[in-house]
């Protein structure tokens, strides 16, 4: 009977944390299958024709690009550089002045090889939105920004309540069954069920994973937030007080970019965040680097170095809730690995798609079957004990 009463109390938090969460999490898987691919769809879309060179032909001057830049805008300020390490380009990002939801912002795209301008792009707030980056909204933060991401973090803790609830249902419910049976003479809803069952527990370490990351996801803004009001902040009090850097007083890019590379040589300069962005420091050029391999490349180190001087001033420590937050990605994503990888984590997705929705048919095939099933027998002793009996037939 105290066996009974558990698994009944697992049910529950099953079904309520299963049903809350379905049609979200059906929105997430969806929207989640062309991300996983999103580089490669992005080039597809909105292919960019490079000099046919040697792939290790060296980077350009960053200095005659920044020139480029300010001889086509000298109003404007350049608030941060990305060094892409897919595709050989620089993007130049500038603005008319340091707040970021300004609709001027634009970036100038530059062929890092050989330092030519290549696009002229216009502002972002003239700009369609990508395929790739609609859908990054809808799946991160249903294009409620903050909120939305909150809510889907809360969404995740639920998904992960159920996984770790179907679980421990199997058990009990395969008491009597040889594993991954699916009863091929019983009715239709049964074999669902049994499908739903297996489907569910081989990948339940799968989505498990995907949950549990995805929840880190969620919490990646709140975490950056509590980064700079704490560790950053103490960071740059030795300089309260000391008047901000102008442009014109900046010491060279492509000098600290090349200070960086000596500091941590092995890893790979990925942007240079300006002085003057509330992203960065008002003192120096914040430059994030990563790993070169794999499994470092989702590993970032960000480098302060003195936007005056153009001295290194320090190689900052990521706290430990980052870094989990760094491993979360490429987990959620499944993109730290190479194309097989990445068709794997589809295959998973759509297997998830599969449970969620044979979830869904099953609660309503299994509600109409209650329906009829109390109204016949409305009154009966037998309505209970097949009230009873029937938690043996719970979704995973």
């Amino acid at each position: 009977m105290a066996q009974l009463k558990n698994i009944k109390r697992w049910f529950w938090w099953h079904r309520w944390s299963s049903l809350i969460c379905t049609l979200f999490l059906l929105m997430l898987c969806i929207t989640g299958l062309p991300l996983i691919f999103g580089d490669e769809i992005e080039g597809w879309l909105n292919p960019t024709h490079y000099a046919n060179l040697p792939k290790d032909t060296p980077m350009a001057d960053l200095d005659s690009m920044i020139k480029i830049a300010h001889t086509r805008y000298p109003k404007q300020l350049i608030t941060f550089i990305f060094v892409d390490d897919d595709e050989p380009q620089v993007l130049v990002n500038m603005a008319p002045g340091w707040n970021p939801d300004d609709p001027l912002r634009h970036s100038l795209q530059f062929d890092s090889r050989t330092g030519k301008l290549l696009n002229d792009e216009p502002p972002f707030s003239q700009k369609s939105a990508s395929f790739i980056d609609t859908m990054l909204d809808l799946h991160r933060g249903l294009f409620l920004d903050l909120p939305g991401e909150l809510f889907l973090g809360l969404i995740g803790v639920l998904f992960v309540i159920s996984i770790i609830s179907g679980v421990v249902l199997y058990g009990p419910f395969m008491k009597k069954l040889d594993f991954g049976t699916i009863r091929q003479d019983k009715s239709r809803r049964l074999k669902w069920l049994d499908l739903h069952n297996l489907l569910g527990i081989a990948t339940a370490i799968w989505l498990f994973v995907v949950g549990a990351t995805g929840v880190m996801n969620e919490l990646s803004t709140p975490l950056f937030g509590l980064w700079q009001i704490t560790d950053v902040k103490a960071m740059l009090s030795k300089y309260h007080g000391k008047p901000l850097i102008q442009q014109n007083e900046l010491s060279s890019a492509q000098a600290a970019y090349n200070t960086t590379k000596e500091a941590l040589p092995g890893m790979e300069v990925m942007s240079m965040v300006y002085p003057g962005s509330v992203y960065g420091s008002p003192y120096h050029y914040l430059i994030w680097t990563k790993g070169s391999t794999p499994l470092t490349s989702q590993l970032y180190s960000p480098v302060l170095v003195d936007a005056k001087s153009g001295k290194l001033a320090a190689v900052v420590k990521m706290p430990v809730y980052l870094r989990a937050l760094e491993l979360s990605r490429p987990l959620h994503f499944g993109n730290y690995g190479s194309t097989p990888l990445k068709v794997i984590w589809v295959l998973f997705d759509l297997v998830a798609i599969v449970v969620l929705v044979s979830g869904v048919y099953l609660w309503i095939v299994r509600r109409k079957f209650y329906k009829d099933y109390f109204d016949q027998m409305a009154g009966s002793e037998l309505t209970e004990t097949y009230s009873t009996n029937s938690t043996h037939e719970t979704k995973f």
